[in-house]
């Protein structure tokens, strides 16, 4: 059976946290407005979906050269998780981009240098997806939500950017120990 309570809750933290394609969008959205902001955001799904094809085939391409790496790779991917965790309960730095360019080249171009994404891609696949699945449709699919959910976290930075702003502001202590702990869920639910 496949482990939603544990991938869910990975991939919605993983996309919805602070990281170079929510903060573009919240960014682009704030200079440019919502509507104007979405040819960036379609753009990072575009690159998103094709960044996480990638991910999905070195990573079945990793398990099928090297069938005892799963074990390692969920090693790999717990281990990045509960980096996620400590870094989610330690205090940042404020996020701040000046001026960005908010076309559609941009979202996508910038997929291909965001190591965020990419470790997400291969954790997820490695982690869940792998070990259960390797139909290619069935594994296309899982590439295709993976970016479609990072896409809606573009889309909810960009239109409600002020919002999680004050929300943060207001109640980030105990957002990021929740998220944290989630994460730790996460990490612990791979090994069961």
């Amino acid at each position: 059976m496949f482990p939603w309570t544990a991938f869910l809750p990975y991939v919605l933290i993983v996309a919805f946290t602070p990281g170079p394609n929510n903060i573009m969008s919240m960014n682009n959205a704030a200079q440019r407005g919502f509507r104007r902001a979405l040819p960036f955001n379609f753009g990072i799904l575009t690159g998103f979906f094709f960044v996480m094809l990638l991910c999905t085939v070195f990573s079945t391409l990793l398990f099928a050269l090297v069938p005892r790496i799963q074990f390692v790779m969920k090693l790999l991917g717990a281990a990045y998780m509960l980096y996620l965790a400590l870094r989610t309960l330690l205090p940042s730095k404020k996020h701040n981009v000046k001026n960005s360019n908010g076309s559609f080249f941009t979202g996508a171009a910038l997929q291909l240098i965001n190591p965020k994404i990419m470790i997400y891609g291969i954790t997820a696949m490695t982690s869940f997806i792998l070990p259960r699945y390797t139909s290619i449709p069935v594994l296309v699919c899982f590439a295709f939500f993976l970016a479609f959910n990072g896409f809606v976290s573009t889309l909810c930075w960009a239109g409600f950017g002020s919002l999680f702003n004050r929300v943060f502001t207001r109640h980030g202590k105990i957002l990021n120990v929740i998220m944290a702990l989630l994460l730790v869920y996460c990490a612990v639910s791979l090994f069961f």
